[in-house]
């Protein structure tokens, strides 16, 4: 089993380092333009949706575990004319904790808040993803 999102995949967005706890993104501006031939909106969630997700997805068994997103925010600093790029890693205690957690209780969660920089290096953006783990038989208490 894999997690696959077409409409994601319709962005173009590539995967440039993954691990154990780690992501690396780009979202290609071409494609992803609004009518002022910067980056849309939309595109910048997906980025920050697919960085904040894999370092957690990482970790888990598909047959036993799965990821949704409780909330997702995006702060804009500055118009991007360019790919943008975003990163986020879990550290070893972090995804150890994450794995006591849905081993004891059936779910677990991270917050992921990390910058988006165009091109230049430059921050057009911070992503605010809440990633909630859950066991395939999980149940609200």
């Amino acid at each position: 089993m894999t997690y696959r999102v077409e409409f994601v995949e319709r962005t173009g967005i590539q995967l440039l380092e993954s691990g154990r706890g780690h992501a690396r993104y780009r979202m290609p501006l071409a494609g992803n333009e609004n009518h002022v031939g910067v980056m849309y909106m939309g595109a910048f969630t997906v980025l920050a949706e697919a960085t904040a997700a894999i370092p957690g997805i990482s970790i888990l068994e598909p047959e036993r575990f799965y990821p949704i997103i409780k909330d997702i925010a995006v702060a804009f600093h500055k118009m991007a004319a360019t790919d943008v790029f975003a990163e986020f890693s879990l550290d070893e205690p972090a995804l150890e904790g994450l794995l006591a957690d849905l081993e004891r209780k059936g779910s677990a969660g991270y917050l992921a808040e990390f910058p988006m920089v165009d091109a230049d290096g430059v921050t057009v953006a911070t992503g605010k993803v809440t990633v909630k783990l859950l066991s395939h038989g999980w149940t609200k208490a």
